[in-house]
Order: structure tokens, then sequence, then C-alpha cells
């Protein structure tokens, strides 16, 4: 995929060609999962898979939405009210839509051709890749591309993504698509919206991104379970969320009887989780890699028993990864239930890891399993 091959796309689907083009990133989040919707801490990366729009204005009040990674095209009129509809793909786009004309962004009719590497369903947030692309594709054909600022931005995708398509995600990754920089991971705290950049560009490191293709819809109600036990969790506790409780804190309602069951096992998770991102901050900061590494495996182990998001897949790529030499740390990535694992390797070790973790999972699976190289990408822009 290119950006001459989509402009292509687009003139070969629209008999025109496109006046523009935007980017948007996918992530992978290197510590911190299930803890955003928590008023927790994340530490995402963007990476170097990413979605593509081609656009061109039209002359009436329609937009219409043609994705080459799916078989049906979807139409908005912007003088009727936005509503879900079918196909479901596009209803990423309609929300965003639907939120850029309710804060008074002047939308003018468009073509939008999307293309996209960043695996569907693998917990590389390819939703809101397609959201922030679809947002920057209407806002430069509206000739107001600076009209909204970045984190409010973010938020408004978030909102689509709720309202739309009935996924009650965090705002990780919305943000981190628009806000990352190359070779920096950043920190977000989804409390208070505040950040800061963390260096994550040692040429002597590469993380390793591996595709169980084991598809997950964080709209199919796991995820909103978890969601709701972590509400409950914290009311148990006494705290606005989870973020304001720490592990003596949990265990010791373990141990008196006020947490038990799945709020005790998510409390557990969460609290942890949050401690183990901060510490892998420091870590990075230091350039303790190694130490950074054993984190991973912690959140791993965590996620899979606690939280109980993994499967036997992810774990599989974890295990492979941590008898290689050259690993310093793997864990799953993403929502769950499936999708990717990532694996922080020596760069020199990065191709004998890929292909043994392959061999490995292949052998285990009877298929083999997409490995890609990726490195700290920048955020979301429109192409020149």
């Amino acid at each position: 995929m290119s950006d001459g091959s989509v402009r292509e796309a687009f003139r070969s689907t629209f008999g025109r060609a496109a006046e523009g083009l935007v980017r948007a990133p996918g992530r992978v989040n290197l510590i911190g999962e299930h803890t955003d919707y928590n008023d927790g801490f994340v530490l995402p990366i963007a990476i170097e898979r990413r979605t593509l729009g081609a656009w061109a204005r039209r002359g009436d009040r329609a937009v219409r939405f043609v994705s080459r990674q799916a078989t049906e095209a979807a139409e908005v009129r912007l003088d009727a009210p936005i509503r879900p509809a079918k196909p479901a793909w596009a209803n990423y786009c309609r929300g965003v839509a639907a939120g850029l004309a309710a804060r008074g962004v002047p939308l003018v009719g468009a073509d939008v051709l999307f293309d996209s590497d960043v695996p569907l369903g693998g917990g590389l947030s390819s939703s809101a890749s397609l959201e922030v692309a679809a947002a920057l594709a209407l806002l430069a054909a509206a000739g107001a591309a600076d009209a909204v600022p970045p984190g409010e931005l973010a938020r408004l995708c978030q909102k689509a993504e709720h309202d739309f398509a009935g996924a009650p995600c965090g705002i990780m990754d919305q943000s981190i698509a628009l806000l990352a920089r190359a070779g920096q991971a950043l920190l977000l705290d989804c409390r208070s919206g505040e950040s800061r950049y963390v260096p994550f560009d040692d040429p002597a490191a590469v993380l390793l991104v591996v595709d169980t293709q084991v598809k997950h819809d964080i709209a199919d109600g796991g995820y909103a379970a978890r969601r709701a036990q972590c509400h409950a969790a914290a009311a148990a506790l006494g705290a606005a969320a989870l973020r304001d409780v720490d592990e003596a804190a949990v265990a010791a309602a373990g141990a008196a009887g006020r947490l038990a069951g799945k709020e005790l096992m998510r409390a557990r998770h969460v609290v942890g989780e949050i401690a183990r991102t901060l510490a892998g901050v420091e870590a990075l900061a230091a350039g303790q890699l190694g130490r950074f590494g054993e984190l991973m495996y912690a959140s791993h182990a965590s996620l899979r028993d606690d939280y109980e998001v993994s499967c036997q897949e992810l774990d599989a790529v974890v295990e492979l990864a941590r008898r290689c030499k050259g690993v310093h740390g793997a864990r799953m990535t993403g929502g769950g239930f499936g999708g990717c694992a990532i694996i922080l390797a020596d760069a020199a070790r990065a191709e004998a890891v890929g292909r043994a973790v392959a061999d490995g999972f292949e052998k285990r699976f009877s298929r083999r399993c997409p490995v890609f190289a990726t490195r700290a990408a920048a955020g979301a822009e429109v192409l020149p």
C-alpha cells in the first residue's frame, strides 16, 4: 500500500483525481492494558502500519465512504440527521461526521476512499485509525484542517465509537493516533488528559508485532462486562475509580471479603497494571530494557489470569518468545480475546526471533502467524 496506489484506487473508483490524502497510524500499547477506562495510565506508540484516506469535494451535500477492506460503500447526507446504519464498518465514519457537524464544522460533500494495512480485529486500533483518517479527510475537504485541537478531536472520535459502533473504548487509541511522535512513547494520564513523551528509540532494540489472526470485537460484551466489574470494584472500595487505590488496599479488601470473585481479580489486575506502567516509564527512561521486559511478562500473566482476556494463541506467542535469545519481554497488546502480541527484542536478533516464533506457532496451530517489526512512528497528518 502506497500513497500512489491509494490515489490510483480513488481515480478508479470515482472517475476523477483525489484532491488530498491523509494518514492515521495504528498503535500498540507497550504496557498499561485495560487501565484507560479506570482513570489510569497507558503507554502506547504509533506503529508504521496506517490507514490512508484519499478525498475530493463533491458539488452536493453527500459524503460517500469507500474502503478497500470492505465490499459495501456508504453514503451520508449532510442535510439529514446522521444515524448508525449499514454497512457497519462505516459507522465509525458516520459517527465522526455527526460529531464534527454537531461541533459546527462546515462540512461539505466529499468522496473519501480508505486503504489500510492495520490488521482488522488485531488489537492494533484499526477502528481509531479509520476514525481519525475520516476526521482529517472531512476537515481537509471543508478547508478546516486545524479547526479542532488534537485532544478534542480524539474525544470526538472516541464518542463516535461509543455512540455509533457500540464499543465503549477508552481515550488511548484516538489520542496516540493524533499525538504520536516518531521515536517516542506517550505516557497518557487517562483522568486528566495530560501526557508526556518517553524515549523509545534505542537503535539496538526493535518491537515485533505478532498477529495471531484470532479476531476480537470489543463490542461483543466481554469488554463491557469487565468495565462494569471494574466500576463495581471501585465502588466497593469507596473510590471514584481503581486509579485511586493501591495494591495493599485491594489485598486487604479481598482478605476482609469486601471484594471477591471476578471483581477482586479485575481490581488486582488494574491496580497492579497501573503500577507496572509507571515503573515501565522509569525503566525506559533509564535505558533498562531488561527491566521493562520483566514488566511486560508480568503484565501478560495478569491479563491472562486476573483479567481473563488472553487466549491460547497469545499465551503461546509469549512463551515461544521467552525461549528465544535476544528477547527482553513479550505480552499481549490491545483489548485481548485474540489479536496481537508484542515482543521487545534485540534488533540484531529480531529476524531469528520472528522466525522461531512463527515456526513454533505453526507447529502448534497448523497455521503461520504474520510477524512484522515496527518502531515508534509519527501521528496522523494531512499529507502534502
